[in-house]
């Protein structure tokens, strides 16, 4: 919590709005914690973070959505809800031979195991999949009033919502903690304009059904230093979503530009880029 109220209260001497949404280690109950926050765990654990947002005033998937105003390529002033959203993941992200029930021992066959299964507690939900459907279903609700205004949305999540924006080639069975596919068809069922997500540290641009898709993660420390290294900053690596470029005609969208470290390059989905685009290492337990 301690490393949380510092970023909160940095981004706000920076930016007069700040949006947060949990990740799967601000969740994290470790020993290493203080003794208060280390008896925190699932929703107990999210709740003590929101309540540190409110104190900074970041707004969080608890607080009504925002409508953004902005200025569009055109000089018109339009609109746009900024919708955080909260939703886990349920080990859906898998093939579709592999069952629930033997998914772990799937991804456990390439030595795969998230660290989530040790420090990410569902309570006092009997599992993470509950949690995550809760979450899903409290999410669908906001995202519909929201869209009922006319206006597009903006939604921002920690965790991927399809699966095909998923590329992690060097741990590809890591997918299993990488998001649900309840949320497959959220973009043009919510009317999205972008789709803002993290996670995966490999960031990159997709257009999906005319809805811009961006992952905007910055990584660890170490890949801030290989950035460094390249001569990038922090003013590089970040990402414009409003107004953003304009929305291409359907059937002739880009493909899928890979933003490594700040570079941009293009090919289509599924083909591996000459230079692998940064993934979470691969880990038996990690």
């Amino acid at each position: 919590m301690e490393t949380l109220n510092e970023a909160f209260a940095v981004a706000k001497s920076h930016f007069q709005h700040v949006f947060w949404v949990p990740g799967n280690h601000e969740l994290y109950s470790a020993k290493t914690q203080t003794a208060d926050e280390s008896q925190l765990k699932g929703e107990a654990k999210y709740m003590a973070c929101v309540m540190a947002a409110k104190n900074h005033g970041v707004l969080t998937p608890e607080d009504d959505f925002m409508t953004w105003v902005y200025e569009d390529a055109e000089g018109f002033q339009v609109a746009a809800v900024i919708c955080p959203v909260f939703t886990l993941y349920d080990y859906s992200f898998r093939p579709a031979e592999v069952t629930r029930e033997k998914a772990l021992e799937w991804a456990m066959e390439e030595g795969i195991q998230a660290t989530d299964e040790k420090l990410l507690h569902p309570d006092p939900y009997p599992s993470r999949d509950e949690w995550c459907a809760r979450l899903v279903a409290q999410s669908e609700t906001k995202l519909e009033r929201a869209a009922e205004n006319g206006f597009p949305l903006v939604i921002i999540n920690h965790w991927p919502l399809r699966e095909d924006t998923v590329f992690i080639p060097k741990v590809p069975r890591f997918s299993l903690w990488c998001g649900t596919k309840k949320t497959n068809d959220w973009h043009t069922r919510f009317h999205a304009k972008v789709v803002v997500t993290g996670h995966l540290h490999v960031r990159r641009t997709d257009w999906i059904d005319g809805v811009r898709f961006e992952e905007v993660s910055l990584g660890y420390p170490r890949q801030w230093q290989e950035a460094k290294d390249e001569g990038h900053d922090v003013n590089s690596l970040l990402r414009e979503i409003l107004p953003g470029p304009a929305t291409p005609k359907r059937g002739s969208e880009p493909t899928t530009t890979w933003r490594n470290r700040g570079r941009g390059w293009s090919l289509s989905h599924g083909v591996e880029p000459m230079v692998t685009p940064l993934s979470p290492s691969r880990r038996t337990q990690v």
